[in-house]
C-alpha cells in the first residue's frame, strides 16, 4: 500500500537517489546531499510548528510517497506556506500593449516580459516528482492532491493565494533551455543547469544581474518565443491535475526557462473545498483488492474488501503526524464512516478518530455527494 507522509532524515539516501531521476528543470530537487539535508530539516521544523498559532512566515513542508511493504520512497511533493520575505519570489509577468500608427495604418499587439519581485507571498506548491517505475494506479494524483488535504487541515498556516511554477521546456540530457539561451545567458554568463542550481543556494544573484526593464518578446529568437508558457512533456500530467483542481494561468512565467505559473485561491481549490471530515465508526478486516488504472489516477478504482465495492478516495488523518492514502470510505451511521484495516494502519487512525477525504477527481453534484455532512474546515 502507498502512503504519503512527512519526510525524515532517514529518507535522505533514498531521496538523493530519487533526485537522480528528475533531470534538469526541477529546481527544488537538486542532486546535492547537503542541500537536500537542509531541505529535510526545514520540513521537520515546519511540521513542528503546525501546533503553533503564528501566521505563516515561509515554513516548508516536504512529503514523500512510501510503498509501505518495501519501505521504498517513490515520490515527493512540497509546499512553501508563504514565499517571499527572506528570499523574494521572482517571475516574468506577460503584458500586452498596443502600438498603432494611423499614417502607416498599422496596429500591433506587442507582448512584453516584466520582472516581478514579490516579498509577501504567495503559498507555493512544488517538488512534485514520481519515480517512473511507480507511475499509474492513481499515485500521481494521490501525491499531488495530498498537499491540499494538509492545507485543508491547517488553512491558517498557508497564504490565501496558492501558485505552482510548472517545469518549462528544458532538454533533460544536457539541460539546454531555449529561453535561457535567449535572455539569461547574456546577463549571467553561466549555463542553465548552473543558474538553476544557484537559485536554490542563494537567489541574491538574480537581484544583482536580472534585467529590470521590459523585454520585448518579438525580439527574441523564434525558438525562445515558442516555449514561453509551455510545460516540459513530463509535466503535462501534473498541470492537468492542477487544472482539474481549479488552477489557471497567472499570466506569469519562470524567469529561467519560461514555464507557466498557475494560481488559485486556497478556498477555491477543488480538493480543499469539497473535502469533508468524518469520525471513524468501524475498521473492517482486510484491504483494497481492486486494481488501479494506468494513468495519473482515476476515482473509478474500487475497494472490494469486507464485501464492499466502494470507490477509492483520497483520505488523510487530521493530526500533526500527517498521513494520506487512497482508500474506500464506506458510509456508516449518523454521518460516520468505515475504513479497511490496511487503510487505518497506513493513516495511523483508530475507531473514534477523525479523517478527511475527497474524491480523486471533480464530480457533478449528484455523483459527488458525500455520505456524511459538510464539515467546517476553518474558512470564512
Amino acid at each position: 500500500m502507498d502512503v504519503i507522509r512527512p519526510i525524515t532524515l532517514d529518507d535522505l539516501p533514498q531521496l538523493l537517489e530519487l533526485c537522480r531521476q528528475t533531470g534538469f528543470g526541477l529546481t527544488t530537487l537538486p542532486v546535492d546531499e547537503k542541500l537536500l539535508k537542509r531541505r529535510i530539516k526545514q520540513s521537520l521544523r515546519g511540521f513542528e510548528k503546525l501546533s503553533d498559532d503564528d501566521p505563516p512566515i515561509g515554513e516548508s513542508y516536504l512529503l514523500v510517497l512510501e510503498e509501505t511493504r518495501s519501505k521504498t520512497i517513490c515520490g515527493t511533493a512540497g509546499v512553501a506556506a508563504k514565499v517571499g520575505g527572506f528570499e523574494p519570489f521572482y517571475a516574468y509577468r506577460i503584458e500586452t500593449t498596443i502600438h498603432a500608427s494611423e499614417i502607416l495604418n498599422v496596429r500591433k499587439e506587442i507582448r512584453t516580459l516584466h520582472l516581478v519581485e514579490d516579498h509577501d507571498g504567495p503559498c507555493e506548491i512544488g517538488s512534485l516528482f514520481l519515480s517512473p517505475a511507480h507511475r499509474g494506479g492513481g499515485n500521481g494524483r494521490l501525491l499531488s492532491l495530498s498537499r491540499f488535504l494538509l492545507m485543508a487541515n491547517y488553512p491558517a498556516y498557508f497564504d490565501p493565494i496558492v501558485i505552482a511554477e510548472m517545469r518549462g521546456v528544458v532538454n533533460g540530457k544536457d539541460g539546454h533551455s531555449p529561453f535561457w539561451e535567449a535572455i539569461g545567458r547574456h546577463f549571467f554568463e553561466i549555463d542553465y543547469p548552473k543558474a538553476d542550481y544557484m537559485s536554490i543556494v542563494n537567489k541574491r544573484f538574480i537581484a544583482d544581474l536580472m534585467p529590470k526593464h521590459p523585454i520585448y518578446i518579438p525580439l527574441l529568437p523564434p525558438e525562445a518565443q515558442a516555449v514561453i508558457g509551455e510545460v516540459h512533456p513530463d509535466t503535462r500530467p501534473a498541470i492537468r491535475i492542477l487544472q482539474d483542481e481549479g488552477f489557471t494561468f497567472s499570466g506569469m512565467v519562470d524567469i529561467f526557462e519560461a514555464g507557466p505559473v498557475v494560481r488559485s485561491r486556497l478556498v477555491d481549490i477543488r480538493a480543499i473545498r469539497q473535502s469533508r471530515r468524518a469520525e471513524i465508526e468501524a475498521i473492517l478486516p482486510g484491504g483494497a483488492t481492486g486494481p488501479g488504472d494506468d494513468t495519473m489516477g482515476d476515482d473509478t478504482q474500487r475497494d472490494q474488501s469486507a464485501g464492499n465495492d466502494a470507490p477509492k478516495m483520497l483520505v488523510s488523518n487530521c493530526t500533526d503526524d500527517f498521513r494520506a492514502t487512497l482508500a474506500a470510505v464506506i458510509p456508516g451511521a449518523a454521518g460516520k464512516v468505515k475504513l479497511s484495516a490496511d487503510a487505518a494502519a497506513a493513516l495511523k487512525v483508530e475507531v473514534g478518530d477523525t479523517i478527511r477525504c475527497v474524491s480523486l477527481k471533480p464530480q457533478t453534484a449528484a455523483a459527488g455527494q458525500m455520505p456524511y455532512p459538510d464539515a467546517n474546515i476553518g474558512f470564512d
